[in-house]
């Protein structure tokens, strides 16, 4: 070989040792030219077939194991609305019925919201009189104006003036006709005719988790008629709000309430009314409160028919058993009642010969805790009706019937 050919083939060995010097058998300098190459490329090819190989494996693995376990659901998967195991209660849920129930029943009752705006004095020993304003809702019970709100939306009827707002935007004055501030309702009444009334459904029918619709004005009128919805999330609650009065029976829901949407329609799928709205917990989200439509039905009745609602009374001053107790610290023998501290003068109480230290624990078989428990069992009762009162004297239960009259103005 001349010198240029021992030149070239140097470098050839110098390339070869460089490039494959990493690989996992080295190859040997002297083992040159097109040889060398041909390996490299044999190799590559080598490796390319091996890892479509593997990926065509993994592949046709995927959808073997795919289809097996689709075969595997089909012959032993069953559909729970199958199962007839002796106890298990088949519950079948229909989506596409009320789907949007909330559309139609906002539809339904919407113009039988209405807006109610109070004036009320304020007696200050420094400023003397001044005025607030309240803001309320109420819901349209009869074509002729009556209309069923709260009795705190009316300031417990002392409200100087009322101004009912409609959906039309008008708005007329109104009077009220019934207030009781123990069950927070009231009745207001404006002349007019030919209103859209919201039809009223039946509060003992309720279950829990069935879906409500709650009506009214929160905050401000600018927010007027604002529709929210949820579910009932229980029945026959009690709440405690100002001087410790108990608020009870009432409807609990997680549909949005706040201040404003007081007095106003809580409505069930249909759009019925179910409940009054009257309270929201404060300190607590998704708490609302409404009063049963139930409660008010014989009274709304009552003063549709003769214009006013005879309240009745027994005539006495009484406190809970457990106040008595704690305030005199002293222990009686009975669990639970009414204890009479005193009988007013002509009173059926008086003719009944109920006696002061006396305990009432039951009217007509209904169980009484305190005085509010007794003034919500008088409504269903009409001056001149009686009930059996069963009460404990000196250790002893006993029964005794009083007549009931009706509740003088201003008791």
């Amino acid at each position: 070989m001349d010198s240029e050919e021992l030149k070239n083939e140097k470098e050839i060995r110098d390339e070869v040792e460089v490039n494959y010097v990493s690989n996992e058998h080295s190859i040997a300098p002297d083992e040159m030219g097109s040889q060398v190459v041909g390996n490299a490329v044999k190799k590559d090819r080598k490796g390319l077939k091996y890892f479509f190989s593997g990926l065509a494996g993994a592949l046709l693995g995927l959808l073997i194991g795919a289809g097996g376990l689709y075969y595997y659901l089909e012959t032993n998967f069953i559909p729970y609305s199958d199962i007839s195991a002796e106890g298990v209660r088949q519950i079948n849920i229909s989506t596409t019925d009320n789907i949007y129930y909330a559309v139609a029943v906002a539809e339904k009752a919407m113009d039988s919201v209405v807006g109610i705006v109070t004036r009320s004095p304020n007696r200050n020993a420094l400023f003397g009189s001044q005025y607030s304003e309240g803001m309320g809702s109420g819901v349209i019970v009869n074509s002729d104006g009556y209309i069923l709100t709260n009795s705190h939306v009316i300031a417990d009827g002392s409200a100087e003036s009322i101004v009912v707002k409609f959906i039309d935007g008008s708005e007329l004055p109104g009077e009220v006709l019934w207030n009781n501030v123990t069950l927070d309702l009231a009745v207001v009444k404006v002349d007019r005719k030919g209103l859209q009334a919201a039809e009223l459904g039946d509060s003992d029918d309720l279950v829990i988790g069935e879906p409500v619709i709650a009506i009214g004005n929160p905050l401000n009128l600018e927010l007027d008629r604002t529709v929210t919805n949820g579910i009932i999330s229980g029945l026959n609650r009690s709440i405690t709000i100002e001087n410790n009065a108990v608020m009870k029976p009432l409807i609990q829901t997680n549909a949005s309430i706040n201040p404003g949407n007081s007095g106003g329609p809580l409505l069930d799928a249909q759009g019925m009314v179910i409940g009054i709205n009257t309270a929201k917990i404060i300190s607590a989200e998704g708490l609302g409160f409404s009063i049963p439509i139930n409660v008010a039905k014989d009274i709304v009745e009552e003063i549709i028919r003769d214009g006013t609602f005879s309240d009745v009374y027994v005539g006495i001053r009484g406190v809970a058993i457990d106040v008595y107790e704690r305030q005199l610290n002293v222990n009686l023998s009975a669990e639970y009642g009414i204890v009479v501290i005193e009988t007013l003068a002509n009173s059926p109480a008086q003719n009944a010969s109920l006696n002061a230290g006396d305990v009432i624990q039951k009217v007509d078989g209904l169980p009484l805790k305190d005085m509010g428990d007794l003034q919500r069992a008088l409504f269903k009762y009409k001056p001149g009706d009686s009930a059996t009162f069963e009460i404990i004297r000196n250790g002893q239960v006993m029964e005794i019937e009083l007549t009931f009259d009706k509740k003088p103005s201003g008791f």
